[in-house]
């Protein structure tokens, strides 16, 4: 085998995995639908590593979420699809076609710039392809996190004037949508209960705050992942804080752990003092 720093050894380690008759019974029972959620979690993970700042944890992630590239190649090579050779191929050659400012004679002033070509791109590409579909919308994956896709369809637009010019509008939207939530709560409390309605305008709030996020410039992956993990960090000592006293959170009623909470709330605030 070659050096382990070789790709080719990751593809040889792959192969033999999979091998018939001396491979992993574990690896050999996976296809594409079974791989993929590991694939959708690695990423995410490689995230995490990112927003932590723990750049030893970033490279074992990273080669984990390039392992989930490698069993996908694997197994396409087995149907005679695909090989991993196809797919480093494949991305190099979209990465020049789509770089024509930097490996053709196309000019790109900024970043915009590079966007609108890349944009106009994928339209030929889609167009070669026979697709016919010339929305400003057209090849956004359906395959998305819903939160993401939901920014994409949202720049999209933008990039067609159809955007607010800033956040003031957005936050009277979503105050505006917010009202339609309790309207549909104040409904059901009168006996009118519409799960479906209530589904569409929470739905509503969730898009709008989405929008609020774009024009912060704040990524929404990453707010809610901060998000989680202030939850997590605040009920864990909560947790610690109630069996100090003797208890238990569950033994406790709401307002005893709200007052956990609170006093949680102050010995953070405390420690960044």
């Amino acid at each position: 085998m070659s050096e382990l720093n070789d790709i080719q050894s990751l593809l040889q380690i792959m192969a033999r995995l999979r091998d018939p008759q001396a491979g992993c019974p574990w690896d050999l029972q996976q296809d594409f639908a079974s791989i993929a959620p590991y694939t959708v979690e690695e990423a995410y993970e490689v995230a995490d590593a990112i927003d932590r700042n723990d750049l030893a944890d970033l490279k074992d992630e990273l080669g984990d979420l390039l392992l989930q590239v490698v069993f996908h190649a694997q197994m396409a090579s087995e149907q005679g699809a695909f090989d991993f050779g196809d797919v480093v191929a494949a991305i190099s050659s979209k990465m020049i076609r789509r770089h024509p400012h930097v490996f053709a004679d196309t000019r790109a002033e900024d970043a915009d710039a590079v966007l609108a070509n890349w944009d106009e791109i994928k339209r030929a590409e889609r167009a070669a392809k026979g697709e016919q579909d010339d929305s400003a919308l057209a090849g956004i994956s359906r395959g998305l996190p819903e939160w993401q896709r939901a920014i994409k369809l949202q720049k999209r637009a933008a990039r067609t004037g159809f955007d607010w010019s800033d956040p003031a509008p957005v936050i009277a939207k979503l105050r505006e949508e917010l009202d339609e939530v309790q309207a549909e709560f104040d409904a059901a409390a009168g006996g009118a209960d519409n799960p479906e309605r209530l589904q569409e305008e929470l739905g509503d709030v969730l898009f709008v705050c989405a929008n609020l996020a774009r024009h912060a410039r704040v990524d929404v992956g990453t707010a809610l992942r901060l998000a989680n993990l202030k939850f997590e960090r605040r009920f864990r000592a909560m947790e610690a804080l109630a069996g100090a006293q003797g208890n238990c959170m569950s033994a406790l009623d709401l307002q005893q752990q709200e007052a956990l909470w609170q006093a949680v709330k102050q010995q953070e605030k405390a420690g960044a003092a």
